[in-house]
Order: C-alpha cells, then structure tokens, then sequence
C-alpha cells in the first residue's frame, strides 16, 4: 500500500495550528504548485498583540444571486456550494488558500500500488446535525446513491437509496461511474473503494462539493425537502431560507473541530453590483461578494473596508450550440474568435482586474500551454471567413437573420457583468456584419435550459472556477462533451477524448503534462470555445472582519472568520 507523503503530513500540521485543537493524522498531496497560495494578498489592519479571535456576531455576505439548491449531489452553481462549503463536509479538505488536500472526515487514507484500491479511515466522535453518527456507512450512502449502477456494501445499517433520485450532474461530469467500480465499509470506520481504472485526480475529486458526505437518516426523512432541511458534519447549520432574498446559517455548537467563531451568517442576494457594494458602504452588509471592478478601486482607497485579493482559478468563455449544423464547421468558429475584441472586454468590463485568456483553463495550473498563439482580433479577418464558409446563407437556410447570445443573469468570479459583456459581443459581432440577440433567464433556469442546447441558443456564455486543482478538472469537465451528456458544451472530438482518458489514467505527472498541453492545442485549433479571460478574485469587507480567506476554487468556509467589535 502507498502511504501518504511526508510533505502532505507537514502541510496537515501546519493546518492544524489553526485549527480547534483536533490532531489530523495524515494527508495526501496533490500536485499544483504553490504559485497560487504564495501570490495571495490579505490585506489586514495591524491589531494590538492582545487582541485574538472573538466568539460571536453576526456575518452578513451580500452576493449577486440566490443559493439553488441545497443537495451536494445535484448542484453545480457557485452560490449553492458557498452554503454546501458551510454545511456539508468530504473526506478530503483543502488548505486554507490552495489546492492541496489534507483530511477532512477521514484522517487518512491508503492508496495500493496498483491504484486500484483506496482505503480511507475516517475521524471518530462526529455527528450530523440532526444528532445522528457519521459512520462509514454514511459515506457509502452518500456516495453510492449517485452511481447509475450502486455496487456498494454497507458495515451495518442497510440505508435505502430515496425513491426519487437527483440526477448527480458532478458526478456524471466527473466520469465516475466509469471509474469507480464499488465502496464497501468494511467496519464502521472503514470505507474502501475499489476502481475499475486509474484515476490520478481521484483524491483531488474527493474534495470537491459533489462528494460531501450527508445524514442518510435527514435524506430519507424528508426525501426532495432534504434540501430546506439539509444535515451535514459541518461547522454550520441551516438556520432559514427566504428564495430569493437569504440564506441564514447558525453556528453548529457541537461541531466535532470546536464552534466557529460566529454565531451567524446571512448570505443576501442582491443582484446589482452596484448596490451590493453600497450596502458594504453603507455597513448593511460586511462582505462583498463578486464587487464590479471598479467598485474595487473604490473600495481600496475606503478607511472603513479592505480588499483581500488572489489570482483566480478560474476562466470565463463564449461557446456554441454545437448540437446546431450552423456551428459544426470550425472555420465559423473561428470566424467568431476573431470578430470579439477580448482585451477592450477585459480592460472596460473587467477594469484590467484579469488577463485576457487564450487557453480553456487559467494559466495557474500545471499543464498550461503557453506555446498557443491565441486568435488575434480581425473583423476583417473574420469577414473573410464568414463569407468563405457562406455562412450568412447557412444562416438564412436556418431560418434566421440574426444569431442569439445567451447573458450570464449573474456576476461570477470568471464574468463580473454577464449583460455588459455581452453588448461588447453583440457589438463586436455587428461589426462583421451578424446581427445578435441577447438573451438572459434567472439563474437556474439559465442553467438548465443551457444544458439542454435547445436549437434557439447560438452562442452562450459560461465560466468555471476550478474544484480540485488538476487540469482534468477544466479541460475534460467543461469541454470533453463526447463522454457525457452533461458536459456543457458538447463539443465532440474523439481525439480530445481519448486524451482526456489518458490523462487519468497515467500516474506520471510529466506524461500527463504532455497530454493536457496537445488537448489544449487541439482545442485551440478546433475552436471548441472561445476563452474570454481569467479575473483575480477581490473581496472587499470592512476591516473588523478577520481571517477571511479567498480560496483559488471560489469556496467560501466560515468556520475560522471572526469579527473584531
């Protein structure tokens, strides 16, 4: 069996300094480097030597949309998985500010040489919040309910799968059912996996929201209400929902790692940036959420606020109704790429707080291919193309004289303004004669009609902020559409495919490298989408909140924040 590094078991003591007195074991390493934890900038006051954390207050996060749902299994949206952070646990956590893994519900874990068995041993003494024990059983529900095929073995309490199943949207983007073959408690503090294949991210996966661990008694008990009445191991519990307006969480007082600092936190949707970050200014809220950029210049030269900073894990992209014969031609795509002006969309929208992308996946994290030579804006190059492809008439065959662009509703941390980036595009794509239309829904019905790629959507904006700090993460996840039907864009290239199976499959970390930069290459020529750019992550707060980290993944945790009042 292969034990975990020593250099993981240094980063989990280091982690354990900060935490409530509860000794980590053992951890695994992943293998971003730490050029994203090293370049975060926290911008905290000087405190007198006495002052340390408070017990108590309340913290109120304006953000610039609703939580969608509350089922680690079912969600993929950014504002449902700040309160899944808070709520919900994994057997696998990530540092403070980066991308390795150390344990979270399980203190450690054994991987066979073979990398076909992982073993984990999980922590004792945790509850769920409705008092039941978390068991390894627990894990095996958790898990086992989103496989297609359940090949699971319980240690002791035979848990029933809810008769209505959530469909597993992480889950199936991640290809698990194709790697993991089954999870069987062997004890009540054991859980094996054993693997149909390699899988070099898998530990990695583990950490990600979709693998949170929940009280199967909670699920069964209130089936599809689980989600207002949600039972996790985590530092804080549901306290109220109002859809639409908040989210209100209370400290879990009997948290296994000891109480967080805060009694509570509401998190508020307020959709426009610019009063999000009057509420801050005014003192209504304490965290600003998402700020529009030029906010952030403001907010810098506040004496009442800060602003934490951090590059951001992340990409924002335009992409095609490739299910539609008028985008199946790449010669169009690419006709696409060069009519929008990405750099006077980062400079105006983004107010330079970004870098234009070139890539499908942010030059941060390993793999990155910086020998692309990104499609340089040409409106005459993009007429050219156009008319060489006769793509006006193609457009008329269809039935249509203009193209439609569907908007982003929300702010993300890839895309402050989903409508104003948009009028950049349509003005851009004016210019080279295509007539557009934009398009906007409320945000989970952006999504789920997205997903569908009904024929009436031409183009679409979208974005992700990485989950697990391996390139597998973006580059199969969002684009690889030939392994599943729930990857957004539904590109189909069997060549990316088959690249996206090596890469999991190999162990070696210079021959997946190899791999990852020849499937960016490919999807550059391709055109599979076109990357817009990659925001730095800022988070204006007032100054008497403490010990707020960004995280390169986009997750918020509470459970060490503290107010200084």
């Amino acid at each position: 069996m292969k034990k975990n590094t020593a250099k993981s078991l240094f980063i989990t003591v280091l982690a354990v300094m900060f935490a409530a007195g509860f000794l980590f074991s053992c951890g695994q390493e992943s293998t971003e480097p730490a050029k994203v934890e090293e370049s975060a900038k926290v911008e905290e006051p000087v405190k007198a030597a006495d002052t340390g954390p408070k017990t108590g207050g309340t913290l109120v996060i304006g953000r610039s949309g609703d939580t969608v749902g509350l089922d680690p299994s079912a969600e993929t949206d950014g504002h449902s998985m700040m309160i899944i952070d808070n709520i919900f646990e994994r057997l696998v956590a990530y540092v403070d500010e980066g991308t390795d893994t150390i344990p979270g519900l399980a203190t450690s874990w054994d991987i066979a040489s073979d990398g076909l068995t992982y073993t984990f041993h999980l922590r004792e003494g945790v509850k769920f919040h409705d008092g039941t024990d978390f068991d390894a059983d627990a894990v095996v529900f958790s898990l086992g309910r989103q496989m297609k095929e359940a090949n699971i073995k319980y240690f002791k309490t035979q848990w029933e799968f809810p008769a209505e199943k959530v469909s597993p949207e992480y889950w199936l983007m991640m290809d698990m059912d194709a790697t993991v073959a089954s999870i069987e408690a062997t004890d009540l503090k054991t859980v094996v996996f054993k693997m149909k294949k390699r899988n070099a991210p898998f530990i990695n996966n583990l950490g990600m929201h979709f693998a949170s661990i929940v009280s199967p008694a909670a699920m069964l008990k209130h089936g599809k209400n689980f989600m207002n009445n949600p039972s996790g191991t985590g530092p804080f519990e549901l306290d109220n929902w109002v859809k639409g307006d908040r989210v209100i969480l209370k400290a879990n007082l009997n948290y296994w790692g000891g109480r967080p600092y805060l009694d509570k936190a509401i998190f508020r949707a307020i959709p426009e940036n610019s009063v999000r970050y009057l509420e801050l200014k005014t003192g209504n809220i304490d965290l600003c959420h998402l700020p529009a950029a030029e906010d952030v210049v403001l907010a810098k030269k506040d004496d009442n606020l800060k602003v934490i900073s951090q590059p951001g894990l992340n990409v924002g992209y335009l992409s095609f109704g490739h299910k539609k014969d008028l985008w199946k031609d790449k010669v169009v795509r690419r006709a696409i790429a060069h009519a929008i002006n990405k750099k006077a969309i980062v400079d105006n929208i983004y107010y330079g707080v970004g870098e234009v992308a070139k890539n499908g996946m942010p030059p941060t994290l390993w793999g990155y291919n910086d020998d692309v030579v990104d499609y340089a804006y040409d409106p005459e190059k993009s007429k050219e193309l156009l008319a060489q492809t006769g793509f006006f008439d193609k457009l008329k065959a269809a039935g249509q004289d203009k193209i439609s662009l569907w908007c982003m509703p929300v702010a993300r941390p890839y895309n402050p303004s989903g409508m104003k980036v948009g009028e950049a595009m349509q003005a851009d794509l004016k210019k080279v004669g295509i007539e557009v239309e934009l398009v906007t829904f409320e945000w989970g019905t952006y999504l789920d009609k997205q997903r569908s790629q009904p024929p009436e959507m031409d183009l679409f904006q979208l974005g992700w902020t990485g989950d697990n700090g391996d390139p597998d993460n973006f580059l199969a996840v969002l684009y690889d559409g030939a392994a599943s039907p729930a990857i957004r864009t539904q590109w189909h290239n069997e060549e990316y495919h088959q690249l996206m199976l090596d890469g999991v499959n190999s162990t070696s970390k210079e021959e997946r490298i190899g791999i990852y930069k020849k499937a960016q290459a490919i999807m550059h020529d391709e055109v599979a989408a076109i990357p817009i750019a990659h925001a730095l992550q800022n988070t204006p707060l007032k100054k008497i909140v403490m010990n707020f980290k960004n995280h390169p993944f986009g997750n918020i945790y509470l459970k060490k924040v503290w107010k200084d009042e």
